[in-house]
């Protein structure tokens, strides 16, 4: 501690009474929670029948949340703070149900838990029981921004939530266990992007309670010193507030948090008066108190205050051990809940006035509920920017190049709600042109050759996912917009992450009151067919994989073909509300197919029969050559013509799916196609080749219950990969132009013994293209600069 702090000034003795009586209530309200059916405000003896047959819940964390929230509204209300709180302890849940219900948001968003004996009857029944609530700070809490079941997330949400918010300021509670997660520990630096003069603050509090479930936490058995000089390093003025006397530490706590408050104000102050914005030295609160404290000391002659034994619930068995029923009685006793509550259960008048009012309260702040203050974009209108196709394959172009420009102008249009997110690839990914309105945001040190760093830039750059993950999703989640670009490979390095923002999004459709969201939206580019040169650490398409397992209504998986494809369906991804949308498009330049009106077109249906590349013409073809994604689209289109040219009498339809989720049956997945749909377009009978830009298992787990399923043939990717050549690797994959023809002759019936001379000179051609990639470095020409040319049959214009 500071010894410069007076701690005697912050608080009067009449403050510190009332502040002590509200974290008694918050105390009380939470071993409710965890252990009462009936009795809430114990007129009568404790019995067996008044708990609750399963206890569940965690105390241990929970005193000091019950701690840092009441300190957090005796500031707010001070000094009319705009305050959030963002909770890392997630199993703490109970603790903030209960300041919830104690500043009256709860009964405000659950009518019929009211604060009164029957409706705090009804908020201890409902924690952890069967059509309740879960144990967590989930989504029924108000105020909450996170699910707090997986640790690791709390401070990069909480610097997401602050960016282009000025006026507010987000508390931020880590968990001494959370902060020994990977996510967690690089999140200490997010104020190196947080630019003071136009962003709000975050005032991170370490709660170091000195265990996690079974063991020590680090943090809390390192010298204070090196975590001291930890914090300092990471670019803040750490506090310690540290004991386990109530009033010293309510003295000591007040006293803090206002020279935070007091530090976080000038140095906003300074950044926002002209003068030149540098990293300042943010404040920090260490914050050491007993683990479960004033929970029971000593439980069968063993310690549990202050140790592991804490984490859960103290008193085990209290239904059947009447030594644990009467210690639970005097536990709960020992808060005075007679002086808390009035006779009809309310909280007393004189704690009824400490919270905040209306929207200042943390658990009513408006942007915690961010569909709330959630403003559509304006967009620029995307087909401006597409490349002219006067024929199909014809225009060269990058399609995420292509983007960048109309990427750009998103930006210039929406200064204060929309950021783009990458792990310092931005520019890799051919997203450059964004960089001619904007920076990327940095407030540490600059020297001159650096490269469009500046306080004010809307693209954040970080070499790491989860950060970048973690920052979109507390914009998003406190009502703003983004577009999170990654090389495909490296995204499954936020799985996890985005699990837990599906279920948020699930949760949060069936909870009336919580607004829906801006959609998280992913841009994988750099992906696995052109990683030739990063080799086979580079190759992973599986991303996809991992999203369609979450909830249909939640997922949207898109693969545009070409340029101007992208630029619809990144217009529409940042138009659409509460999904998770994964774009996948190459950066390399590749033939553009579409014009801006076809690509259109193409894009609201989803998936569609192309025409100019068919010659099935208005009979039922022979074979069907589908495909997904730019690569097996520019094969598929490559072995059509050469089956045109070899096999004119084959009729051939191709199809291009952009939308993935079409392939299910609209039972499955809003956007699938009804069965008869599927079957005009795929046939009930005919082989069906499909050329895919994933793992091959996906689509026939998409396309399971469709009718001609034992018919359809997948080419993808096979974990198979070098550093090799860009058709090299399609060939190591089987996914070629020539191995596709070879599939189509192998597949179809009747055609293998008269196109016996045509499937050997395939297989002489992907021979002989390896060959040439050995002796030269590089794809046969004939190959690479292969381009579609159009059917001049006058019968198949």
């Amino acid at each position: 501690m500071d010894t410069a702090l007076d701690v005697h000034r912050a608080l009067t003795d009449d403050e510190l009474r009332r502040l002590d009586a509200y974290w008694r209530a918050a105390n009380y309200l939470t071993v409710g929670q965890i252990y009462l059916l009936g009795n809430p405000l114990l007129r009568e003896p404790l019995t067996r029948d008044d708990i609750k047959p399963r206890l569940l819940g965690h105390w241990g964390t929970s005193p000091g949340l019950n701690l840092i929230y009441a300190h957090l509204n005796r500031v707010i209300v001070a000094r009319d703070l705009n305050a959030m709180l963002v909770t890392g302890p997630g199993h703490g849940g109970p603790a903030i149900v209960a300041n919830t219900w104690l500043e009256g948001t709860w009964s405000e968003r659950y009518h019929d838990v009211a604060r009164d004996e029957v409706g705090m009857s009804r908020l201890f029944r409902q924690f952890s029981f069967p059509g309740g609530i879960p144990s967590h700070v989930a989504a029924d809490v108000p105020g909450s921004i996170h699910e707090g079941g997986e640790l690791g997330y709390a401070l990069s949400h909480a610097y997401g939530a602050a960016f282009d918010h000025p006026d507010l300021v987000v508390a931020c509670v880590i968990g001494d266990g959370e902060a020994e997660t990977g996510p967690l520990a690089g999140s200490w630096l997010s104020n190196v992007f947080l630019n003071p003069a136009r962003d709000g603050a975050v005032l991170p509090i370490l709660h170091l309670n000195g265990y996690k479930i079974a063991n020590p936490t680090v943090l809390s058995r390192i010298p204070e010193t090196d975590l001291l000089d930890l914090m300092r390093g990471s670019g803040y003025q750490p506090y310690v507030v540290a004991g386990d006397d109530p009033a010293q530490v309510h003295r000591t706590l007040a006293a803090t948090m206002d020279r935070a408050l007091d530090e976080i104000a000038e140095i906003q102050r300074r950044a926002r008066s002209g003068g030149v914005v540098e990293r300042p030295r943010w404040p920090m609160i260490i914050l050491r108190t007993p683990k479960g404290w004033t929970g029971p000391r000593e439980v069968d002659d063993t310690q549990v205050e202050g140790t592991y034994r804490a984490h859960q619930v103290p008193l085990s068995g209290v239904r059947d051990n009447p030594a644990h029923l009467a210690e639970l009685e005097q536990w709960l006793r020992s808060y005075g809940p007679e002086e808390l509550f009035d006779a009809t259960g309310a909280p007393v008048d004189e704690l009824r006035t400490l919270p905040p009012r209306g929207d200042r309260r943390m658990s009513a702040n408006p942007v915690t509920n961010g569909g709330v203050v959630l403003r559509d974009l304006a967009l620029p209108d995307f087909s401006d920017y597409g490349v002219e196709v006067p024929e199909p394959g014809t225009t060269m172009a990058s399609a995420t190049g292509v983007l960048g420009p109309w990427i750009r102008d998103v930006i210039s249009a929406n200064p204060q709600t929309f950021r783009l997110f990458g792990p310092d690839e931005v520019a890799s990914n051919r997203l450059g042109a964004a960089f001619e309105v904007t920076d990327r945001a940095w407030v540490a040190a600059t020297v001159p050759d650096d490269d469009h760093l500046s306080p004010d830039g809307r693209v954040m750059e970080v070499l790491s996912e989860h950060l970048c993950q973690g920052w979109l999703e507390g914009y998003l989640l406190t009502g703003r917009h983004g577009v999170f670009t990654s090389y495909e490979a490296f995204i499954h390095i936020v799985d996890s992450m985005l699990n837990q923002h599906a279920k948020w999004l699930k949760v949060t459709r069936a909870i009336p009151w919580r607004q829906p969201l801006a959609s998280l939206n992913y841009l994988l580019s750099s992906h696995v067919w052109r990683q030739d040169h990063n080799g086979f650490s580079h190759q992973d398409p599986g991303f996809i994989d991992h999203v369609v397992n979450k909830k249909a209504e939640v997922v949207r998986v898109y693969l545009p073909p070409d340029a101007n494809t992208l630029l619809a369906t990144m217009d529409h991804c940042l138009r659409s509300r509460h999904y998770i949308n994964v774009v996948v498009a190459g950066k390399q330049s590749a033939p553009s197919w579409l014009t801006m009106t076809e690509a259109i077109q193409h894009s609201r249906r989803g998936l569609g029969i192309w025409e100019w590349a068919s010659n099935d013409g208005g009979s039922e073809p022979d074979v069907v050559l589908a495909c997904c994604g730019d690569v097996p689209t520019l094969e598929a289109l490559a072995a059509a013509e050469l089956l045109r040219q070899h096999l004119p009498e084959l009729k051939v339809r191709l199809v291009n799916v952009v939308d993935l989720m079409r392939l299910q049956p609209d039972t499955e997945h809003p956007h699938g196609l009804p069965d008869n749909e599927f079957d005009t377009i795929f046939t009930t009978d005919r082989t069906v080749i499909f050329a895919y830009h994933g793992y091959p298992w996906l689509i026939h787990r998409l396309t399971y219950r469709r009718t001609n399923h034992e018919n359809l043939h997948v080419r993808g990717y096979r974990e198979e990969g070098t550093t090799t050549t860009p058709f090299d690797m399609v060939m190591l994959n089987d996914l070629d132009r020539f191995h596709l023809v070879i599939d189509v002759i192998d597949r179809v019936p009747g055609l293998a013994a008269r196109a016996a001379h045509l499937r050997q000179r395939m297989v002489d051609a992907r021979q002989s293209a390896r060959d040439y990639t050995r002796q030269y470095g590089e794809d046969d020409p004939q190959v690479a600069e292969w381009r579609w040319v159009r059917e001049t049959d006058p019968t198949n214009p």
